[in-house]
């Protein structure tokens, strides 16, 4: 078992007036999404229930994760970590200026359990890539040292152990010229409107 990857060759812009440079960006590929009929019959076949137990048993875990996160709780999902309740704001010097403006954004902070980091870690990669012109010019497995990401770790200048999520700056992992940001999937890219950052430096 492996997951893909694609690095593709694109022009991107690091500032408005730059010509822009080719560089390959890497992306994951999802292999397809899996409804939730199709998730709920494969566990009912696994455990032995049937699927109207099976059903009636997820949606109501689904109620119970949702209620308890939405009140501030760690919530355990079996098997896979935890999830939080988190945010996103700025930090200021005086008490007087705290207020609800200061909230950048709400977030769903999941944590994966040990287990769950062990298999992704242990889990090869296969990285095809593509030129400019959509043609496959080689194909390559990792062997990268396997490090797991956490959410939670997502540029926080402290461990955000209270659930509150502050950068202490506002910018919270803001993309700069020059600089595409790779990380989960490169969601923030350069200048020029790229949505994935490149893979890797100049080379």
């Amino acid at each position: 078992m492996a997951l893909r990857v694609k690095a593709v060759e694109r022009l991107l812009k690091f500032d408005k007036e730059s010509e822009g440079k080719y560089r390959y960006v890497m992306k994951p590929e999802l292999y397809t999404s899996l409804n939730q009929q199709k998730v709920i019959r494969e566990a009912a076949l696994r455990s032995g229930v049937s699927q109207g137990v099976m059903q009636a048993c997820w949606d109501a875990a689904g109620e119970v994760i949702k209620a308890w996160a939405t009140e501030g709780h760690s919530v355990a999902l079996p098997g896979l970590g935890t999830m939080r309740f988190g945010l996103r704001s700025k930090a200021v010097e005086d008490v007087n200026d705290v207020k609800t403006g200061l909230i950048k954004s709400r977030r769903i902070i999941f944590t994966p359990a040990v287990d769950l980091k062990e298999e992704l870690a242990s889990t090869a990669i296969v990285i095809t890539c593509y030129d400019r012109n959509g043609n496959e010019v080689k194909r390559v497995t990792s062997k990268d040292a396997g490090d797991v990401e956490d959410t939670e770790d997502d540029n926080n200048t402290g461990n955000d152990n209270s659930g509150n999520d502050n950068t202490g700056n506002g910018n919270d992992n803001q993309g700069q010229s020059g600089n595409g940001d790779s990380n989960n999937g490169g969601d923030e890219g350069p200048a020029g409107g790229e949505d994935e950052g490149p893979a890797g430096g100049e080379g």
